[in-house]
């Protein structure tokens, strides 16, 4: 398949749905009849595929979760499991000041807070499963603020002015969905690969940055224009 051709179908892909692509490709492109839903599923799937193998190092950082109560419950998991070994550093009431610090968007205060916890944890036996299993927690957590501190808003101040601090009612209208479309009696059921590897796809379409990454592939697909553009970045 022409690249050109690889790239209309899986961002129209991602947009509307499979048959609607077929059709709308069918009607303005020479193909000949040749595009066909499955077609189209089997070629963004392999676009997505691709993708994702790109993703290296912020692949695991979105592994590690969304930033929420979520994360800061399950960094004091096993601090509740290591009862009275870790009362003696007081690790319980730095999580509170990490998660005061965040809700203000003091991000750094925040970070330096985390350090401090990982310095305090160096003081208990080194063979200690409590110390592992919050040192790992600690880390994860870490790693995910550093990779999204550009990210966190100041919580506090928005719900001070009334604004939206949750996305809640977003989501519960994305779950509504997506379960519907997940459970085994529908009969164009997705599949968890094929939804995560759709949502890869478009997100880079909505952000504008799909075009990017078949010009990076096929650089035969690059205009002038954009020639021009990565000669002045450069």
């Amino acid at each position: 398949m022409a690249p050109e051709l690889a790239y209309l179908e899986s961002k129209f892909a991602a947009l509307i749905s499979y048959g609607l692509t077929a059709e709308l490709l069918a009607e303005v492109l020479p193909t000949g009849g040749d595009i066909n839903v499955a077609g189209v599923y089997r070629n963004l799937q392999r676009v997505a595929e691709r993708m994702e193998a790109e993703l290296g190092e912020e692949k695991r950082q979105m592994a590690i979760g969304l930033l929420n109560e979520q994360n800061m419950t399950s960094a004091q998991e096993p601090l509740t499991e290591a009862g009275e070994e870790l009362d003696t550093v007081d690790i319980g009431k730095q999580l509170e000041r990490v998660k005061w610090f965040l809700w203000h968007g003091n991000v750094v205060r925040a970070l330096d807070t985390i350090e401090d916890i990982q310095d305090e944890l160096d003081l208990l036996p080194q063979n200690s499963e409590s110390r592992k299993k919050l040192l790992k927690a600690m880390r994860e957590f870490r790693g995910y603020i550093e990779a999204n501190q550009n990210f966190i808003p100041n919580y506090g101040d928005r719900y001070r002015h009334g604004e939206k601090i949750s996305t809640g009612f977003a989501e519960s209208a994305v779950n509504q969905v997506v379960s519907k479309r997940m459970v085994k009696k529908q009969q164009m059921r997705w599949t968890e690969s094929g939804a995560h590897n759709l949502l890869q796809v478009r997100t880079k379409v909505l952000n504008d940055q799909f075009r990017e990454s078949f010009v990076r592939w096929y650089p035969g697909m690059q205009t002038e224009q954009e020639t021009e553009i990565r000669k002045k970045a450069a």
